[in-house]
């Protein structure tokens, strides 16, 4: 079994609602038993139950976070939106920041940047993805687009530390499709090699996000530099979201 710790990120989407806090109980279980000790599990639910997640994991190890946050930190007249400050003050720990879905609905690297910053001077945790699109991967553009991705999202960015990384190829989200083991370690060292030329002293921590399921994690826990995944529809059944956990320890 690795002694690696691994991060397991459960994006719930748009899905959930009051009596999804049950589900949780199974996911707490597993979580004090000592050999899966080293997995760093972190629930992002819908806005309108993240106060139950957040109350009920209070006392476990298991984290919560948010979705997605405005770039603006405090208040102001943007109807429908929540700032970092609000994730923050309601006891969240991360947010996920360019998730290739609202990127679709118009967030630009430049607005993924300022919602990095202010997530960070709020003190919160940022899962930042980046990932090129079926398009660009045709035209071999894939490094290219992690190295503009990250460079504008991570730009006047300080505290480094705080920040995990995920790699999500947006053709493959909800496809079921996924890249060879040659080209996502491959991908996954492009962006390593980018994020060292950023800043060089620190190891970020490098999530794969994009058809996450307990049927392929064994073929992806064999990637090594892998530190974790970004798991959409699979995170929201306790059983299979345990076989994830599990089998990526075996």
């Amino acid at each position: 079994m690795t002694n690696k710790y691994k991060y397991f990120v459960a994006n719930w989407k748009m899905y959930g609602d009051k009596k999804s806090v049950n589900s949780l109980n199974k996911v707490i279980k597993i979580s004090k038993i000592s050999k899966f000790k080293r997995a760093k599990i972190i629930y992002c639910p819908p806005y309108t139950i993240l106060g139950d997640f957040i109350k009920k994991l209070k006392n476990t190890n298991i984290k919560v976070g948010a979705q997605n946050c405005h770039f603006i930190d405090g208040e102001g007249p943007y109807t429908g939106f929540v700032s970092s400050k609000m994730i923050k003050q309601i006891g969240s720990q991360y947010v996920i920041v360019g998730h290739s879905e609202q990127r679709e609905s118009g967030d630009t690297d430049i607005k993924i940047n300022k919602k990095i910053l202010s997530s960070l001077n709020n003190n919160l945790n940022v899962i930042f993805c980046v990932g090129e699109n079926l398009k660009q991967k045709k035209k071999n553009l894939t490094k290219k687009i992690l190295s503009y991705q990250i460079k504008k999202g991570l730009n006047k960015v300080k505290n480094y530390n705080k920040i995990l990384i995920a790699y999500e190829p947006i053709w493959s989200i909800g496809t079921g499709r996924i890249l060879s083991e040659r080209e996502l370690f491959k991908n996954i060292e492009s962006i390593k090699l980018i994020l060292k030329n950023v800043k060089k002293h620190i190891q970020f921590k490098i999530l794969y996000g994009g058809s996450v399921n307990d049927k392929n994690i064994k073929f992806l826990s064999k990637i090594k530099n892998i530190d974790g995944f970004l798991i959409g529809g699979a995170s929201q059944k306790p059983n299979k979201f345990i076989d994830i956990i599990k089998k990526s320890y075996i």
